[in-house]
């Protein structure tokens, strides 16, 4: 357990948060959530003890031991993949470290044989005759295999260090666990062993996270901070969206009587609880759910863009031809004879490791790129609008104001007024709207480009990992407007429900062939065979 009491932080005239009063119980996964510049990690950083409170304090239980993911990659290069992992247990690595220096003595001495003894007892306590054993299947878990095991962790590549700094916090079972954005640089069969860890870890995990599937399977709460105050709730994050919209809908109808309101809460929560899987935390989370009152529900008061792409005109039944599309770049085939054709109503999802090849697809069939070989012949009635994976060259060295900026694209009404109207609803308010769009945040770039591709009026969307640089309220607001969105499309993207809500037909890019099918996300990765049959693509 960790108790935080009346903690406090402010930087200048900013306040973060006051008077958080929190107790973090064992058996529960609580997902920190807030605004881009909320504090989740400062707060998170408070908890480790890395960064110390103005006001409060925070308590661990007697005896109990916190594990953070480390955000310094580099810190650990002249150590090895299994070493750095147990150093995650501060106090059993020191054990270890003793009794093999007082073992390698060549005076040992009857005092050094009691030490020895003591340490050797202690190191028992600690579970240290499994702590090899444990560590190596951490490592394979998450896909670091044993021929790396011995390696130093400076002859790893990055995402593989990311990988043992997690096995690093997730090592002998600490009573606290702190994980801040912990599916970054993960593939998806390590996500997916990482969030079977975490439904079936029986002590207290806090983590932050961009990624709402990963939310959604292992938080029992949402740790909402807003307002300056951190707010338990009972549930997962899609939970606690919905029942944010909900208690603002709720507080807007004041005409609705109280008896209507509960009985649409009871609604709700039957909803979602018969949603629920099967597993023990899901079981659990679903009895507290069953105790919600109307007063346990607030609306929140983040706020979210409005995206809405709208076609100017119907899109007809001739969409795209791809015919044995090939390119080499640097030496290397990205693309070897793909061919595929797109139909009405298709929202095609590109997924797999392959990401240089999808990113190259997209490309060609937007004219950025010429294939060394092949054609591709978009329909007539089609009109496209293009995200790219990297949007830089849109705003490196423009001195324009964001106003001025979107301008350029905005081919019916150019007036202040609407294009003021259009970046307020983008959550550009005020004097922002006369930033300068070379200065812009990463986020703040992806929201200008979204912009520009709904003034465009297309009826056929191409986004490469529109996700990327986005908060949690910016990836909901654009998920809801794709669904919404009455044209086709193709994307990629690293969040999970976004494809799984969104696409349609699955095509994964393989060195060695294409995969091409009519489902969704979650029944593609679910079909055994289909998953054999990619592996096969990949290792031939």
């Amino acid at each position: 357990m960790i108790t935080v009491q009346n903690v406090g932080l402010r930087y200048g005239d900013r306040k973060l948060f006051e008077d958080v009063n929190i107790k973090f119980t064992p058996g529960n996964c609580y997902g920190l959530i807030g605004a881009n510049g909320a504090g989740k990690s400062t707060f998170l950083k408070i908890l480790s003890g890395e960064i110390e409170a103005q006001t409060g304090d925070v308590h661990l239980g007697p005896g109990e031991r916190l594990a953070v993911l480390k955000q310094n990659h580099f810190e650990y290069e002249e150590h090895e993949v299994l070493k750095t992992v147990i150093m995650g247990h501060a106090r059993l690595y020191k054990v270890m470290q003793e009794k093999d220096a007082i073992y390698m003595k060549a005076d040992f001495s009857d005092e050094d044989g009691m030490k020895a003894a003591e340490l050797e007892g202690e190191f028992a306590e600690l579970n240290g005759w499994e702590a090899e054993p444990e560590a190596a299947i951490l490592l394979k878990g998450l896909g670091i295999g044993e021929d790396l095991h011995d390696k130093k962790m400076a002859d790893l590549n990055g995402s593989d260090k990311v990988k043992v700094l997690l096995a690093q916090a997730l090592f002998g079972k600490p009573d606290v666990l702190l994980l801040d954005e912990p599916t970054n640089h993960l593939d998806l069969k390590a996500i997916q062993w990482l969030e079977e860890f975490l439904i079936n870890f029986e002590n207290t995990v806090i983590v932050v996270s961009h990624d709402r599937h990963f939310l959604n399977k292992v938080c029992t709460h949402i740790a909402d901070l807003d307002y300056g105050k951190i707010q338990i709730y009972v549930g997962n994050y899609d939970f606690w969206y919905e029942s944010s919209q909900l208690a603002a809908r709720m507080a807007s109808d004041n005409n609705k009587k109280k008896e209507e309101k509960i009985k649409e809460l009871q609604n709700f929560i039957a909803r979602f609880s018969a949603n629920a899987s099967k597993s023990k935390q899901a079981t659990s989370r679903k009895k507290l759910l069953d105790k919600i009152s109307l007063d346990d529900i607030r609306p929140s008061s983040r706020k979210y863009p409005y995206v809405n792409f709208t076609p100017e005109r119907e899109i007809g039944n001739d969409l795209l031809r791809v015919e044995g599309l090939t390119k080499t770049i640097d030496g290397v085939k990205i693309l070897d004879n793909v061919s595929f054709i797109m139909n009405k109503d298709d929202k095609i999802a590109l997924v797999g490791q392959n990401e240089i090849a999808n990113s190259t697809l997209f490309k060609i069939l937007s004219g950025e790129m010429e294939p060394d070989s092949g054609t591709y012949k978009w329909g007539v009635t089609t009109s496209q609008a293009y995200f790219p994976k990297d949007n830089s060259k849109y705003f490196e060295n423009s001195n324009e104001t964001l106003v001025d900026w979107l301008r350029q694209f905005s081919p019916v009404d150019q007036s202040e007024s609407f294009l003021r109207g259009f970046l307020g609803r983008m959550l550009f308010s005020g004097e922002e709207v006369l930033k300068k769009a070379s200065v812009l945040s990463g986020g703040e770039k992806v929201r200008c480009m979204l912009s520009k591709m709904m003034l465009s009026g297309a009826n056929v969307l191409m986004l490469d990992d529109p996700t990327n640089h986005l908060d949690l309220e910016s990836i909901t607001a654009l998920n809801n407007g794709l669904i919404s969105f009455k044209g086709s499309m193709l994307f990629t993207s690293h969040d999970h429900q976004f494809v799984e809500t969104i696409a349609n037909r699955i095509l994964e890019i393989t060195p060695n062939g294409v995969i091409d099918k009519q489902m969704t996300f979650d029944e593609y990765l679910e079909n055994d065979e289909l998953q054999k049959q990619v592996a096969a693509l990949y290792a031939s």
